[in-house]
């Protein structure tokens, strides 16, 4: 897991660019020439991956599904029988509140999950299995904050998955015995072509509440040409998930 999760980051930006950078000063006495168009590349490529506006039109390839109409959260009953949201990461022992908490991600998964279910009263499974190899798993540990933050009981966990494809194929192995075919899958919109390809796969019939869009105007100033570390985050995300989308195509079929 350690040696997966090196390799990882140093594939996504910015480690990428400063790699490419490390070789550019590695090569500047033996091949000057060389060298100088990788110090182009790596500079290059941090600047743009730091800028909003790449962030938005990246993400505009990816986030193909549009939004939950807020007038169909009363009727999503009629549509399916659960809802299921995917795990994203935890906090490890986070000093204010003492214990593992989840990441910024997952809490606006849950917290419209939350809503959706209020609104329709469908029942919520959270799916995500142990993150570092330690228990809780994801999955509990959404439950138990949407019990205690947002007042909603959570009616199934699945806590083994490790990655999408298992979260699709382990939450079938919790609902479908159950007669339940239909979910709403709650995830981020960049992450959601991926997730209800996977789920559909997996047996489903899926309608998508996607969260978290990156392909918005935030009429950042100066357009979104200016450098943010934040960026640099999102790029990272989508970047991964393009690769991930690729490989499910090529291994899930």
């Amino acid at each position: 897991m350690p040696f997966r999760y090196a390799i990882k980051n140093l594939l996504l930006p910015p480690g990428i660019f400063l790699l490419v950078l490390l070789c550019a000063w590695w090569l500047r006495s033996a091949r000057p020439r060389l060298a100088r168009a990788l110090f182009v590349v790596g500079l290059g490529g941090v600047w743009l991956t730091s800028l909003p506006i790449v962030v938005e039109w990246s993400a505009k390839g990816i986030e193909r599904l549009p939004p939950l109409q807020q007038d169909q959260w009363a009727t999503l009953a009629q549509r399916a029988d659960a809802i299921v949201v995917l795990g994203s990461g935890r906090e490890r022992k986070d000093p204010s509140w003492g214990t593992d908490i989840p990441t910024g991600t997952a809490l606006e998964r849950m917290r419209y999950a939350a809503r959706l279910a209020k609104a329709s009263g469908l029942p919520i499974l959270t799916t995500g299995g142990l993150h570092y190899g330690e228990p809780p798993s994801e999955a509990a540990i959404m439950a138990d904050a949407l019990r205690d933050d947002f007042g909603v009981t959570v009616r199934w966990q699945e806590g083994e998955s490790r990655t999408t494809w298992e979260n699709a194929t382990m939450t079938a192995a919790v609902l479908q015995p159950l007669g339940i075919k239909r979910v709403v899958v709650v995830t981020q919109a960049w992450h959601m072509p991926r997730s209800v390809w996977s789920f559909q796969k997996a047996g489903f019939d899926v309608v998508p509440a996607p969260v978290g869009f990156l392909s918005v105007d935030n009429a950042r100033p100066f357009g979104g040409w200016l450098p943010e570390s934040r960026a640099v985050w999102q790029m990272g995300q989508l970047i991964n998930e393009a690769a991930g989308w690729v490989g499910y195509r090529m291994f899930y079929r």
